[in-house]
């Protein structure tokens, strides 16, 4: 968020003929808008800001594929005690296993191909814990032999890494879920698997499990299970007897409820598993960080101390599990210190990179180092710096990981170069103050550039302070992009979600977007005779609302996934075992969000506010994005309403992946996208236009472009 100079109320200086009485009433006035004068304030913020970037030099123009290249890193891990790093490097077709001293030296490749998509340290530092797709390995990192597959995961009994055991040694935590078919009654089950293969049972229950703790001890302490449309953490307390068996069965208590969507993660059990330490909204507007006492008290020990955002993380000490740090991530990334001496460090990591999206893993023990993982709105992808606590220096461990496309190596982008995130609020018409975050080409005139509303998916979802390669990529063509956290985003608090009301349709959350948009251009910045609006999924639905609803505003609109029908694609979608929220069902998830799929009064609503159901009312120039095998926005709702838009003689681009699903990961589709949208904006909005396609980027759109508006129009199509 910009931060707010300090508000002084101006010295007035009245006319002599004023007297004591009229000046006073106007001094009270002054003082009784404090709110007013704040947000005449922030506006001046924000404006100096967008100043500040026109001051800057000119970025030059970078290729398409540059904003589609992935890390090569594909995680990187921390050992507990803070002496090695673990991380998996993707080159050309192979994956490889890195092991390198936190202290500085040389990597090690442990493994010269993997499958593994996920890496955990054993809390003894020892062993490295690898996750692929069909099992559970372990290996020595010192060379202690032993090395192999411990367990199995997916199957019929699903079977799911949970993590190291955060208390025992050389051991994990697997659940095993029922299968969705099955004659003998449904069980979840809890089990540690130790490095060796042997495995123990910790808890099974009826109900799906979905959280855990354990005490120092090693005991299961605390388990969370979802009933119906709640969690509730029962408290296993130590048994005073054996049972039949001879088998000394801890007992579950009810120790705490989470209704109403509320969270509940638990952390760790304190005290001897009689607390409960825990993130959790329950009881605040926010998450915090909480502890559950034995008598079944919350306290608050950490919330943000804005006001405005939920905690996004807590950072344990590896060896005594004390909170250590508090992160907040949803407006501007903070870490905050949670004693005296994780103070003084992350104080010092966050001068060394002020305003980054900074996460630190800590290591404990002697020779111990910290790794700090910095992300920015102008970084893509992430920077790696060791932190030694002893003597407060920083040391970059990894220089060489870099990006790739299509296995090709891919030149990463300067931050330099890139536009920056400002994160700003503004107020909506019913008073509610919203958050949103807007980028500046460097070096451009902000009131004469064609602004485009960027729109999340979800929509229960939020944009982060952190690199958006869409928003860069339309910064770099020399659109001002706005990013809104409409009501009904995430991260800003439960009743920011629950804001929404279910108004999905042609509402108050399109309102929303609508009216960031418009305090934009009364600033002075967005040229309003070149404004568009882009998303997916929910984005899509948005920008297709967007050019029905609105198309005074919005001159353009780009829809990929999109539901043409909200309510439709919601009802089928709630058919499907998929869940928002862990153990809850989907339709139990929306209903209570106040958007049930099933209930008549919403889906004709919905229905009623449909782009499709307002085809006719398009008259503005769309590009549709599909995937032939999406499983969340069927295909078929996507060519239904591009066939009556078509009918209806609509200007109308269409795209489809026969082979794509939702997220459309293809790499030559993700460029394909970014073609066709920066030439429908070059055509609607007058920003540049694209550099022309390779021969693949041609024959694939020849083959994928079902519909080309933009031939039509006699603009240089390659899929003409």
């Amino acid at each position: 968020m910009i931060a707010l100079p300090k508000i002084r109320l101006p010295k007035i200086r009245l006319p002599k003929f004023f007297g004591a009485r009229a000046a006073l009433a106007l001094m009270v006035c002054a003082l009784a808008a404090p709110a007013a004068w704040a947000e005449r304030a922030e506006d001046a913020a924000l404006r100096a800001a967008v100043s500040a970037e026109r001051a800057r030099a000119t970025a030059p123009r970078f290729d398409r594929v540059a904003f589609l290249g992935k890390p090569r890193l594909l995680g990187i891990w921390l050992s507990p005690d803070g002496r090695r790093i673990a991380y998996l490097r993707e080159s050309g077709r192979n994956r490889g296993l890195w092991l390198l001293p936190a202290g500085g030296g040389t990597a090690r490749r442990l493994l010269l191909d993997t499958d593994a998509t996920r890496v955990a340290f054993t809390r003894d530092s020892r062993w490295l814990l690898l996750e692929s797709p069909r099992q559970l390995s372990a290996l020595a990192v010192a060379g202690q032999p032993g090395s192999g597959a411990i367990a199995k995961l997916g199957g019929r009994w699903p079977r799911r890494f949970m993590g190291a055991d955060p208390v025992m040694p050389a051991a994990a935590i697997v659940l095993e879920s029922p299968p969705r078919v099955s004659r003998k009654p449904r069980q979840w089950r809890l089990y540690r698997v130790r490095v060796d293969g042997t495995q123990t049972l910790l808890h099974a229950s009826a109900r799906q499990l979905v959280d855990f703790a354990f005490d120092d001890d090693g005991r299961l302490a605390f388990v969370s299970q979802a009933e119906r449309d709640k969690y509730v953490i029962y408290r296993l307390d130590r048994p005073a007897t054996s049972d039949a068996h001879g088998a000394r069965r801890a007992r579950p208590r009810e120790a705490m409820r989470c209704v109403d969507l509320q969270r509940c993660s638990l952390l760790a059990a304190t005290d001897r598993g009689r607390g409960l330490l825990l993130g959790t909204d329950a009881g605040s507007g926010f998450h915090r960080l909480a502890h559950l006492d034995a008598d079944g008290r919350l306290r608050t020990l950490h919330a943000d101390p804005r006001g405005e955002a939920d905690l996004d993380e807590v950072v344990l000490d590896p060896a005594t599990r004390e909170p250590l740090i508090a992160g907040y991530r949803s407006t501007v990334a903070t870490n905050y210190g949670l004693t005296a001496q994780a103070r003084g460090h992350v104080d010092a990591i966050e001068r060394r990179y002020p305003r980054r999206n900074l996460r630190i893993e800590v290591g404990a023990g002697p020779g111990a180092h910290w790794l700090v993982h910095e992300r920015g709105g102008e970084i893509k992808g992430e920077r790696l710096h060791v932190y030694d606590p002893a003597t407060r220096r920083f040391r970059d461990p990894i220089d060489e990981a870099g990006f790739q496309s299509r296995g090709k190596p891919v030149a990463p982008l300067p931050a330099s170069a890139m536009a920056r995130k400002i994160a700003f609020s503004y107020p909506a018409s019913d008073g509610m103050r919203l958050h949103g975050f807007l980028l500046v080409p460097p070096g451009v005139d902000a009131a004469r550039a064609p602004l485009i509303a960027f729109v999340h998916g979800g929509p229960f979802n939020l944009f982060r302070p952190e690199f958006s390669s869409t928003s860069q990529f339309l910064a770099n063509r020399g659109y001002v992009v706005f990013e809104s956290n409409f009501r009904g985003s995430t991260g800003h608090g439960r009743a920011y979600v629950q804001a929404a009301r279910g108004d999905f349709g042609n509402g108050r959350v399109q309102q929303d977007i609508v009216e960031g948009v418009r305090y934009l251009l009364a600033q002075g910045i967005g040229d309003a005779r070149r404004v568009g609006i882009v998303g997916a999924s929910f984005g899509g639905y948005s920008a297709l609302q967007g050019v029905t609803f609105q198309p005074e505003l919005f001159k353009v609109g780009i829809a990929a996934v999109p539901p043409a029908d909200f309510g439709w694609v919601l009802r089928w979608y709630a058919r499907s075992l998929d869940a928002l929220s862990p153990g809850i069902l989907f339709p139990e998830t929306l209903r209570l969000l106040s958007l049930d799929p099933f209930d008549v009064a919403i889906a004709e609503r919905l229905r009623a506010q449909s782009p499709i159901a307002n085809a006719a009312r398009l008259r503005r120039p769309l590009l549709l994005l599909a995937g032939g095998d999406d499983e969340r926005v069927p295909v078929r709702s996507v060519t239904h309403y591009a066939a009556q838009l078509r009918a209806l003689d609509k200007d109308l681009t269409l795209f489809i992946d026969a082979r794509a699903r939702h997220q459309l990961e293809d790499p030559r589709t993700r460029e394909a996208y970014l073609y066709l949208m920066e030439r429908t904006l070059h055509r609607a909005l007058g920003g540049p236009a694209p550099a022309p396609p390779d021969k693949a980027l041609r024959d694939q759109l020849r083959r994928d472009v079902l519909i080309d508006g933009g031939a039509a129009a006699g603009t240089s199509g390659a899929a003409r």
